[in-house]
């Protein structure tokens, strides 16, 4: 009880600032980017090795700061898990020293230093004095202080912006691409990413019987769903099902009685790993065997972080997602 008690607390205040991140300088950062990520404006002037890049280089990071690294940075504190896994996406996994307290995958980065979560160990990041720091907006705009004390250690703070949209991700891996001077793999990471993707769209096309989708990111009794403007409702527009919350945004919490009466073909649920059976949990509700879903076991549990972690995985949760839900049209 006290290990789900917990996690619960950690899962509300994630909502809590997804919510506060949404609406805040992140969405109006984001909403000025084209497909093409022609955010990042970066200027250079000596020839770099590995990857073709030149330091220094000069770039805005999404609390539109301009942000001048001089060389190609040799250690790295990542201070959100989205961010984290992006920097071992690059092959950066050796560079890293510190990630937070929540980081969780790749398993390599549960080697490295802990050095906290919304609230920062400064005095670790400073014992460790690595070359730059990706941390969010939410530091940005909750912890200033502490960022400046990084930045008058020599430490260069780039402020990695929240992700609503799969846009929103290719451009966060192409700006810590830029900072730590791995262009070459960020462009291969998002070019793959965009490849898997329109080969769902293409297949999804034929589609048109559509289904509709219950999806739950916390349990009963509070039962919390993702409306629009998630990555969770992208996903399923891409794959030609209905989000069943759509007339909702962001982070929404209902009633039992309001979700019957959505009448959803397929529920999705995301707490496995720290629910025990949630779809025995979710076939067993009392006043719920009506539910299209329900009368064909249509309820399947996905990995919580790939359908919801701004990272180079979410293309995964995309194509668990079509499989799931339309078996007939992915799994041939």
């Amino acid at each position: 009880m006290k290990a789900f008690l917990k996690k619960w607390g950690l899962m509300s205040a994630v909502f809590l600032v997804s919510m506060v991140i949404i609406v805040g300088c992140g969405t109006q950062k984001k909403m000025a980017q084209s497909e093409t990520n022609e955010g990042i404006e970066v200027s250079q002037q000596e020839t770099g090795k590995e990857s073709g890049q030149s330091f220094p280089i000069t770039l805005t990071d999404d609390a539109g700061r301009e942000v001048t690294i001089e060389e190609k940075p040799e250690t790295i504190v990542s201070i959100q898990a989205s961010s984290t896994e992006i920097a071992f996406a690059l092959g950066l996994g050796d560079k890293i020293v510190g990630v937070s307290d929540y980081d969780n995958y790749p398993p390599e980065a549960l080697e490295k230093e802990k050095v906290g979560a919304q609230d920062i160990n400064v005095e670790l990041v400073l014992t460790l004095l690595p070359d730059i720091a990706l941390v969010t907006d939410f530091h940005y705009k909750t912890h200033p202080e502490t960022l400046q004390q990084f930045e008058e250690a020599g430490i260069k703070v780039i402020v990695v912006g929240s992700a609503a949209s799969f846009n929103d991700v290719y451009h966060n891996i192409e700006m810590i691409g830029t900072a730590t001077g791995s262009e070459t793999e960020a462009n291969e990471i998002i070019s793959d990413m965009k490849k898997r993707f329109s080969a769902i769209k293409e297949k999804a096309a034929a589609i048109t019987d559509k289904k509709k989708v219950w999806v739950e990111v916390a349990p009963a009794p509070d039962i919390f769903t993702t409306g629009t403007n998630t990555f969770m409702h992208e996903m399923l527009e891409s794959i030609q099902a209905t989000n069943a919350a759509e007339e909702h945004e962001g982070w929404v919490k209902l009633t039992e009685e309001e979700i019957v009466k959505l009448n959803p073909d397929v529920i999705i649920t995301t707490y496995g790993y720290y629910v025990e059976n949630p779809k025995d949990q979710v076939l067993a509700r009392k006043g719920w065997a009506d539910v299209p879903a329900l009368k064909n076991k249509q309820v399947f549990d996905v990995d919580n972080d790939t359908v919801t972690r701004p990272g180079p995985r979410l293309i995964e949760g995309v194509e668990t997602l079509a499989e799931l839900i339309y078996p007939e049209v992915f799994k041939q």
